[in-house]
């Protein structure tokens, strides 16, 4: 989540000053500030009389005569619109569910919280025999939520017998009370523990 938002936030940083910058061209141009001041523009600036273009013929046509020009122009707009496109997708591609309705109707206007529903599987889960530490993450929407837990196991757990216990216990409780199927995935280490010399 927070790799999301910092990609996020650059992204709209570089985007804002290509917008900033553009629109600053674009207004010492339109208002012709360098003629008012009596300022010989650089050679070159864009939009600064009154007939002005940002490119003139010249400027467009420079390389059209050249073979990589337009397979290159295609790439690069192409790599623009699968990248403005990959963005949209994840802004709208929620990661956390939010609150979660309680009940099988929804119009009863209980909900719980996404932690506090993580925090309380986690916290039956650490009953479980085997369990040595035990957190649960909620993922996918308010009305198909899915738990992710990540257990780490004393060394003599037997993991085929702690997740079917799981499965039968703390998951079990926590469909019966949100009314969902609530499908779960979980990922299993053992606790370091000092090698044990034989006789």
């Amino acid at each position: 989540m927070k790799r999301k938002s910092a990609v996020n936030r650059v992204l709209l940083a570089l985007a804002g000053i290509v917008l900033l910058g553009t629109g600053l061209l674009l207004l010492a141009g339109g208002f012709d500030l360098y003629r008012r001041r009596r300022i010989t523009p650089p050679d070159g600036w864009p939009l600064t009389t009154p007939r002005g273009v940002l490119l003139d013929d010249a400027d467009r046509t420079r390389w059209v005569d050249e073979g990589w020009w337009w397979p290159a122009v295609i790439a690069v707009l192409a790599l623009v619109v699968l990248l403005a496109l990959w963005w949209l997708l994840a802004q709208l591609r929620r990661t956390h569910p939010g609150p979660v309705s309680v009940g099988a109707d929804p119009l009863e206007g209980v909900e719980l919280g996404e932690s506090a529903l993580g925090d309380a599987l986690a916290a039956d889960v650490r009953h479980l025999p085997g369990v040595d530490q035990a957190r649960v993450r909620m993922t996918g929407s308010s009305h198909h939520p899915e738990a992710h837990f990540d257990l780490t196991l004393t060394p003599d757990a037997e993991p085929g017998a702690l997740l079917q216990a799981l499965c039968d216990g703390p998951l079990e409780r926590a469909r019966q009370s949100t009314g969902r199927p609530l499908p779960a995935r979980a990922r299993l280490r053992v606790s370091p523990h000092k090698a044990h010399r034989a006789a």
